[in-house]
């Protein structure tokens, strides 16, 4: 693992974006794994203004989001194809037919974890995975006890996660129960992953995913057997570590 210590938010943002224009500029056909909630935010607000000021292309990028909530239209705000649209595609020169989220008003849902699995693979696989990590250990939708060899799936969402994510909705209820989202394995599939951290609330995620032994019950701990991943992180994350 290479980790970059930044001193905060920002910079965290701002030193992930730089990883992503290099890589497309490098490869303006590369295929994006991007990822939502409050973390990537910043990094995406700083692509934006790359975009606009320096003209960075993503004509020829491919994207692929890790999950979507089960039973939210793409036009429903809540739903994580409305939130990309809204916080970083519709921003971009990127077509919107190149940007895939799971269907999570799919009447098969099983049968749109196929689909979504086949299309990624159809597509050569994702070059750049963005990640966050949940307090529990989660990466994508995928909670504690998740076999590591999961491909896509349907996943029944943790109490913690759910209100995690309660700050979006009106209240807790109004939070679905189940998402789609790309399997660990699928994640693992990625040439390169970056895994972004920022503030106190993920220090002890952060301690776990360093110090930690790799078991199912924390799912990012996988990540310590993959070939090329670069966690940023901000001196509150690290603050239970040595680093």
């Amino acid at each position: 693992m290479n980790i970059i210590s930044v001193k905060d938010y920002k910079e965290m943002s701002q030193t992930a974006a730089g990883i992503i224009i290099n890589k497309i500029k490098s490869d303006p056909s590369t295929t994006l794994g991007l990822a939502t909630g409050g973390t990537p935010k910043g990094l995406y607000e700083a692509l934006i203004q790359d975009h606009q000021t320096n003209g960075t292309s993503y004509e020829q990028v491919h994207t692929f989001n890790l999950d979507e909530y089960v039973g939210l239209s793409a036009d429903n705000p809540n739903s994580y194809r409305y939130y990309m649209v809204d916080t970083l595609l519709g921003h971009l020169d990127v077509a919107l037919n190149q940007t895939f989220i799971p269907n999570g008003t799919a009447e098969d849902a099983e049968a749109e974890c196929e689909r979504y699995e086949a299309l990624i693979e159809q597509l050569g696989g994702i070059d750049l995975q963005i990640l966050g990590i949940g307090h529990n250990g989660h990466i994508g939708f995928n909670e504690p006890g998740t076999p590591f060899s999961s491909k896509t799936h349907v996943v029944t969402l943790a109490s913690s996660t759910r209100q995690a994510n309660a700050r979006y909705f009106s209240s807790i209820d109004e939070v679905p129960t189940h998402a789609i989202t790309m399997g660990i394995s699928s994640i693992m599939n990625s040439t390169e992953i970056l895994l972004l951290a920022s503030g106190e609330d993920k220090a002890d995620a952060i301690y776990h995913l360093l110090e930690g032994t790799v078991t199912e019950e924390f799912p990012a701990s996988i990540l310590k057997n993959h070939q090329a991943v670069t966690i940023i992180a901000d001196e509150k994350a690290l603050s239970r570590t040595n680093l």
